[in-house]
């Protein structure tokens, strides 16, 4: 894919990045969010597609934006300075991981998952000590895991398909 291409993705998948989530804000409040995860999706969908470079720069921008253009709600802060990391691992992880391993997509899906989410552990961790608060461990599993479960199935379940269909397309297209 060239350059101009991936650009072009890459400020769709930023688009949908601050959209999706803001309609499910709308919909659910906010907290329905939490539950599906809706950022998460367009920057993986990005570290897939366009690279890693692209995925993690997807992942970078994309919450600092919808922070902005939702007034400072969405996520809110301190939310937002770990999202910044987390995504940002997804989006690269995603990439790299899909392109080493040979297009496994499963296999880097989970792969980006889970550092994802010990980025945002450390981030968390980084957050909290250093200025005198807990860490909880148990209640950062909790939102990470069991609060974003049906987040967790969504993408394990949607992404894979979506990447095979986009394959599908491009292949057909050459």
């Amino acid at each position: 894919m060239n350059k101009t291409k991936k650009l072009t993705y890459s400020g769709i998948f930023i688009a949908l990045g601050v959209v999706i989530p803001y309609i499910f804000h709308i919909l659910g409040g906010p907290a329905l969010g939490s539950v599906l995860l809706p950022m998460h999706i367009p920057v993986l969908l990005c570290g897939f597609i366009c690279g890693k470079k692209h995925g993690f720069i997807v992942g970078l921008i994309t919450p600092v934006l919808s922070y902005l253009v939702t007034g400072f709600t969405m996520p809110p802060m301190p939310i937002v300075i770990y999202m910044i990391f987390e995504l940002s691992a997804y989006g690269f992880f995603a990439g790299l991981i899909y392109e080493k391993t040979g297009k496994k997509v499963l296999l880097a899906l989970l792969g980006s998952m889970v550092i994802g989410r010990i980025v945002k552990g450390a981030v968390t961790f980084l957050m909290t000590v250093p200025f005198g608060n807990a860490f909880i461990f148990k209640g950062f599993m909790t939102s990470t895991f069991v609060v974003g479960i049906w987040g967790i199935l969504i993408q394990l379940l949607l992404i894979p398909v979506v990447i095979k269909m986009y394959e599908k397309l491009t292949l057909n297209h050459q």
